[in-house]
């Protein structure tokens, strides 16, 4: 589904009120509901949204579980984590279990990267062990249920830290993956792998900019994931694509006039 918005700020909007009506949704069905969370800035854009939205009483954010898609590999306390970003922008503005709230280990509590991702793993193993409800085919017993995952995407369609053509997005059987030389800044990063990210019942790319419409273009046009990561993105139940005008340029015809898209016009 593909679903576009009038420019970054409304796109931001449209994700927030998303994400609280699918919140609620999951809560009222089973108690409890499960996001992964992303960077960047309309990912930070979205989360500021939703804290600033007059809707956000309508989920219990303590019975909201958090994860990451990814994360970089520096200090706790660095703003180039998306922890800190998410924490300012969402996370401290609400009433959440801290209990609930699983980010990757930093640069001052793990020896190496290594041993941050194998971190991640196993307590996504273990959230995953502690669930009684069926989950995806990837990964059994690997990755608790995702509800809504969140991804943003560079424009060379790197989602996460899965960039292309590297040893990331080519790994399977594994939720998590240590990135070194990452393309761009900090060249040390935590990322779930694709195998991961597509466990989720539903995928959310968020993406705007018109530096992201040829990777978006190539996305939805079925290019192969090694060369376009944002490509191998498949959700369980729905994978949707989010995006401003300018993101949206390249999309295919054919995908644009299908019955799954909606266009808000509203400025």
């Amino acid at each position: 589904m593909i679903s576009i918005h009038a420019d970054p700020a409304a796109l931001a909007e449209a994700a927030a009120i998303r994400l609280l009506t699918k919140l609620t949704t999951v809560q009222a069905a089973r108690g409890e509901a499960t996001v992964v969370l992303t960077g960047g800035t309309l990912g930070i854009a979205t989360l500021a949204a939703v804290a600033a939205s007059g809707k956000q009483d309508s989920v219990d954010w303590r019975r909201v579980n958090f994860w990451w898609g990814d994360e970089r590999f520096v200090p706790k306390d660095s703003p180039d984590r998306n922890e800190q970003q998410a924490r300012q922008a969402l996370l401290e503005q609400l009433d959440v279990d801290p209990v609930r709230v699983h980010p990757a280990g930093a640069a001052d509590e793990f020896a190496d990267v290594d041993a941050a991702a194998q971190a991640y793993a196993e307590e996504l193993r273990q959230a995953a062990q502690a669930e009684n409800t069926p989950v995806s085919p990837y990964l059994p017993g690997q990755v608790p249920r995702f509800d809504v995952l969140l991804l943003g995407m560079g424009p060379d369609a790197h989602i996460a830290s899965l960039f292309p053509e590297m040893a990331g997005i080519r790994e399977t059987g594994r939720s998590v993956v240590a990135v070194r030389d990452s393309p761009k800044p900090p060249p040390e990063r935590v990322s779930l792998t694709l195998d991961a990210i597509n466990s989720a019942a539903e995928i959310w790319l968020v993406v705007g900019g018109n530096d992201k419409a040829g990777a978006v273009g190539l996305a939805l046009a079925g290019a192969s994931p090694v060369q376009v990561p944002a490509a191998g993105a498949r959700a369980q139940r729905k994978t949707l694509w989010l995006l401003d005008e300018a993101a949206a340029a390249e999309v295919p015809g054919s995908l644009l006039d299908g019955g799954s898209n909606d266009r808000d016009e509203e400025h």
